[in-house]
């Protein structure tokens, strides 16, 4: 084991020939458009340094994996730092297994990097104070490639991601295609939560490639990133390392403050990488409230905490449609469920086959995105066209909406990276609350509805209907305009 309190590395200059790099990738082929294909094309050599960081808690399945990925890429990074923190378990003992230099033979010649391991031991920061530590570490590099511990990326897609960024200067950080392997995943509730999150991620990154390849955030989990541009907003916001603890979403801060120091974040069209995903219902549900809850404190208007909202960012405009559409399918579904027990309850009801167009227009939607991913199979297509797992998959987001927003608004203090942490080890029974309240609250509307007269009943049912109906069209229009959009070929 190194540790770079002793030895930090110099950036080692590379000289590299590519060859006909857009050979090999063409647009006719993905489909994409012409520009960046002309980018790759006139790219002939390596110019640039990339320092790799690595954060790592309690790793230890994956790792090894992550390391090995790195360094059969085609363009290896300069230097590769892990910087394990707050660990447990073996991921130090595996990772300095690798510890070294390397000399690699690549795609594109002979190739010199050095693996460093460093364990920072008990760490208040976290991932945050991980990866201020590895940016300490190569702020002298052209470029921070961030790789989360359980990130396995495609061998050229940091070969992708430099082509790009060296392309456009204006560029400050460029996010991979993002996605779940779900092959090595057994069990039914970890199949159907990874289904889930391949269609949620695959949804997401196709809004950002239809936005312009705009990336509202860089994640972590492997995103290059120019130190200019680091440099350049910590300046801005007066800070000393680019990431700040104080925010749940810390990769969705950097990217706002790298967007407003005037640099483009962007999502490559190529590079690709496998991310870890939630296997659990309380591992999953733990990920989406911190994320959730951190986004709400970006968008928030004012100072809740040191990191002031931005509601008119124009990163945020995504996370306010999101919210927003949340909270339409939390009202179709609640007032839906209710007034339909109502009907049944004093005999009023009646079917009409219109309703069944809603349910049939997301269906196809689900599975247009679908059809959308490089590597969809058979249960990504199960997912979509089946109905009842998108819309089980479609509650549970819920539940992390309601969640988010409740702990949000009620102002208490919590430590969401402790509870995703303890959920991950299968703690915590949080998860279950919305369940319950929404059983509590059926119950309540119940006996409510048992109490009132016929006459108060019925001008709620004629009240109801024709206001769920006027939203449900609504929604149904706007997942309509998504189904016929133009897609431009693109492959996430």
């Amino acid at each position: 084991m190194t540790d770079a309190r002793s030895f930090t590395p110099t950036a080692r200059e590379f000289n590299l020939h590519q060859g006909e790099l857009a050979a090999s990738v063409s647009a006719e082929d993905h489909g994409f458009a012409d520009d960046f294909a002309a980018v790759l094309e006139h790219t002939s050599v390596h110019r640039s340094t990339i320092g790799c960081v690595i954060p790592a808690y309690n790793e230890e399945e994956s790792i090894a994996d992550v390391i090995e990925a790195l360094l059969a890429q085609t363009r290896v990074p300069d230097v590769i730092h892990v910087v394990v923190n707050n660990t447990s378990d073996a991921t130090v003992k595996i990772a300095s297994e690798y510890s070294g230099p390397h000399e690699l033979q690549t795609e594109l010649g002979e190739q010199f990097t050095e693996v460093f391991v460093h364990d920072i031991g008990k760490n208040p920061d976290k991932k945050v104070g991980a990866l201020n530590y590895g940016y300490s570490l190569v702020e002298g590099y052209d470029y921070l490639l961030g790789v989360d511990g359980d990130t396995i990326a495609d061998t050229k897609a940091v070969e992708y991601l430099e082509t790009e960024a060296v392309s456009d200067s204006r560029i400050g950080g460029i996010s991979a295609i993002y996605t779940i392997d779900d092959k090595p995943i057994k069990g039914a509730i970890a199949r159907f939560l990874t289904a889930g999150q391949r269609t949620q991620f695959a949804a997401f990154n196709l809004q950002n490639m239809l936005r312009g390849r705009n990336m509202a955030v860089l994640g972590g989990q492997f995103s290059i990133f120019s130190t200019n541009a680091l440099r350049d907003a910590m300046k801005q916001n007066h800070q000393s390392t680019p990431w700040v603890k104080d925010s749940e979403v810390e990769d969705s801060l950097l990217s706002l403050q790298i967007k407003s120091a005037g640099y483009l974040t962007k999502i490559s069209p190529y590079a690709r990488a496998d991310v870890g995903g939630m296997t659990t219902l309380s591992g999953y549900d733990a990920q989406q409230v911190k994320w959730t809850y951190g986004a709400i404190e970006l968008m928030w208007p004012g100072q809740r905490g040191d990191t002031k909202g931005q509601p008119f960012h124009p990163n945020l405009r995504l996370r306010w449609f999101e919210n927003f559409g949340m909270l339409t399918n939390l009202f179709v579904r609640v007032a839906f469920l209710t007034l339909l027990a109502g009907s049944l309850s004093i005999g009023a009801f009646v079917f009409s086959p219109l309703w069944l167009i809603p349910p049939v227009i997301a269906m196809l939607l689900n599975l247009r995105i679908a059809r959308t991913m490089k590597n969809c199979n058979r249960s990504d297509v199960l997912f979509a066209v089946l109905f009842f797992p998108a819309e089980l998959f479609m509650w549970i987001r819920i539940s992390h909406f309601v969640r988010s927003w409740t702990r949000f608004l009620s102002r208490k203090k919590v430590d969401n990276w402790a509870m995703q942490a303890k959920a991950e080890r299968g703690g915590g029974l949080g998860h279950w609350t919305p369940m319950v309240v929404l059983i509590a609250v059926a119950i309540a509307l119940a006996v409510i509805w048992v109490m009132v007269g016929p006459m108060v009943q019925s001008s709620i049912l004629w009240i109801g209907w024709p206001i769920v109906g006027v939203v449900t069209v609504l929604q149904t229009l706007l997942m309509f305009s998504k189904l016929v959009r133009r897609q431009h070929g693109f492959k996430v």
